[in-house]
């Protein structure tokens, strides 16, 4: 079982600069991954909200070993090709730590998506993450893409990115489409889990990383038994004391 720090980048971590220290003490007290939320806005009371690609660069050359990523990108509301040249420099710039976490995102609370003109079916947002996956990993793949699709087109685009990116694909539990989703990558990342023992019902299904997150004080090990690779400890997404998150940062996993 590996260790990581589930953090949103919110309120008082809306600061790239700070947030890359606190991944920096992270890494130094052993935790072995740094995830960053990725979201336009949020629920109150949460006013202030970081870029997670800025902030995710900014831990890039702030560390050496901890991986990192968005935990996680809805695709259906970015451009495939620009993500996927965005990624491929993180890749690069972060030594190949980049993990990728993509999703359908919700539109529910703050309205994150119909507030800015974007897919409030979940339905449809589903073909768009299938069809964003493929037009995205063919293009990390560094073989020719020209695709016309439902969603996208993308016409003889070809780049080189710097390795192999891991991707982590996110649901909501019990969903089965996001389980199966995962099943063509390399993790599941199920939200609102409840008990371990759901983790091992999924642990025979699940052949890539299956990731669970946590609020601070629960105690990992019951996961990690049933069969959970990744246990995150979450920060946030409300009401951040810094004082706290350093004191757990420095805790270690």
């Amino acid at each position: 079982m590996r260790r990581g720090l589930f953090v949103a980048p919110f309120d008082v971590l809306a600061d790239p600069g700070l947030v890359s220290e606190l991944a920096a003490e992270a890494e130094r007290a052993g935790w072995d991954g740094f995830f960053v939320w990725d979201h336009l806005r949020y629920s109150a009371p949460v006013t202030a909200i970081a870029d997670p690609w800025i902030t995710m660069a900014a831990i890039a050359v702030r560390t050496e070993r901890v991986l990192l990523g968005p935990m996680v990108t809805p695709l259906p509301r970015r451009r495939p090709l620009v993500l996927a040249r965005q990624a491929a420099s993180l890749a690069r710039l972060s030594g190949g730590r980049l993990v990728l976490g993509f999703g359908i995102g919700d539109d529910w609370g703050a309205g994150e998506f119909g507030a800015f003109g974007d897919e409030t079916d979940p339905k449809v947002r589903g073909r768009m993450l299938d069809e964003g996956l493929e037009v995205l990993t063919g293009l990390l793949s560094g073989e020719p893409v020209d695709h016309a699709g439902e969603h996208y087109t993308v016409r003889d685009v070809v780049f080189r990115p710097a390795a192999r990116i891991p991707i982590w694909i996110a649901g909501r539990y019990p969903n089965r489409a996001p389980q199966r989703r995962a099943a063509r990558f390399d993790g599941y990342f199920p939200i609102q889990l409840e008990t371990p023992e759901q983790v091992a019902a999924m642990r025979a299904e699940v052949t890539g990383d299956l990731v669970v997150d946590l609020q601070p004080g629960v105690d990992p090990a019951p996961w990690g038994e049933a069969g959970a690779d990744w246990v995150l400890t979450r920060v946030g997404p409300s009401e951040i004391d810094l004082d706290a998150v350093r004191a757990l940062i420095a805790a270690g996993p």
